[in-house]
């Protein structure tokens, strides 16, 4: 069985079994009741992409160029509007609006406005053995100039190796809540696209990706859909997101990658209530 899916039931299963009921939940649903949520802390997931091991589940089909296109529009378009992103055809922050169109000072806005992408990439290519590559979109300024959901994956620490000669870019992604069903694996293949985009302007090969997260947890209507999961056989294949060509950061568009290795890969059939 591929690591994601090890994972993904391993994770449904702990959230299941030993979750904790959250109290006083800040999401709801649509119809105003409470989103509740069983939730398990300090989860750590590795995957070592140049071995060919990539988050991509079996289980479930995973909105992967969705995921890109919102990587796009915060670190390279650096954005906070919410029309530029559904001219690329995503509309699901929508409901995040805060009433002028955007989704407050957060996230692409932070990255424009502490010119945290192209700093980056100037250290990473001027002093790729630092041990200060870090993109923290938690700014305590940014959070209380503005409404908006607090970012989720908040933060990028990026690390290069050489290994005989040949250097190997490792990037871990923290965050701070993740709704399972919903953004799980969307959430830690979008990251994997940044860590190829940027690898790719450097001339570096991706090493190893891992996610950290702190609160992970299952909303209380999406249990049906976990039930439908855990009957699923996992497939014996290894999805892969591949680019097909190396570009400078800036350039990339979204026709740049393709997945492989999906072929029978189904929806999941249960409904999916967005918890906003």
């Amino acid at each position: 069985m591929i690591k994601a899916d090890q994972y993904y039931i391993d994770n449904m299963k702990k959230i299941m079994s030993e979750g904790t009921l959250d109290e006083n939940p800040r999401p709801k649903y649509e119809d105003g009741t409470p989103a509740h949520s069983k939730f398990i802390t300090q989860v750590f997931e590795e995957y070592d992409l140049d071995k060919g091991e990539f988050p991509i589940t079996t289980l479930r089909n995973t909105a992967t160029k969705m995921g890109i296109k919102e990587i796009l529009w915060i670190y390279q378009l650096q954005s906070n509007k919410l029309e530029d992103l559904r001219q690329m055809g995503v509309d699901w922050w929508d409901n995040w609006d805060i009433g002028d169109g955007t989704i407050g000072q957060r996230y692409g806005a932070t990255v424009r406005r502490y010119d945290l992408m192209i700093k980056l990439l100037d250290m990473l290519r001027n002093n790729p053995f630092s041990r200060r590559h870090i993109i923290n979109l938690f700014q305590e300024h940014d959070l209380n100039e503005t409404e908006g959901l607090f970012p989720c994956a908040y933060e990028t620490m990026w690390s290069v190796r050489n290994v005989n000669g040949v250097y190997y870019l490792d990037l871990t992604m923290n965050q701070r809540s993740n709704d399972y069903i919903v953004a799980g694996y969307i959430n830690k293949i979008q990251y994997v696209a940044l860590q190829m985009m940027v690898a790719s302007h450097l001339g570096y090969k991706v090493g190893k990706f891992c996610h950290y997260v702190q609160n992970l947890h299952i909303y209380d209507r999406h249990f049906p859909a976990v039930e439908e999961l855990l009957a699923k056989t996992p497939l014996e294949v290894q999805p892969k997101l591949e680019l097909k060509t190396q570009k400078p950061f800036f350039a990339f568009t979204i026709e740049d990658f393709i997945v492989n290795d999906i072929d029978g890969i189904t929806k999941i059939e249960s409904p999916l209530e967005l918890a906003i």
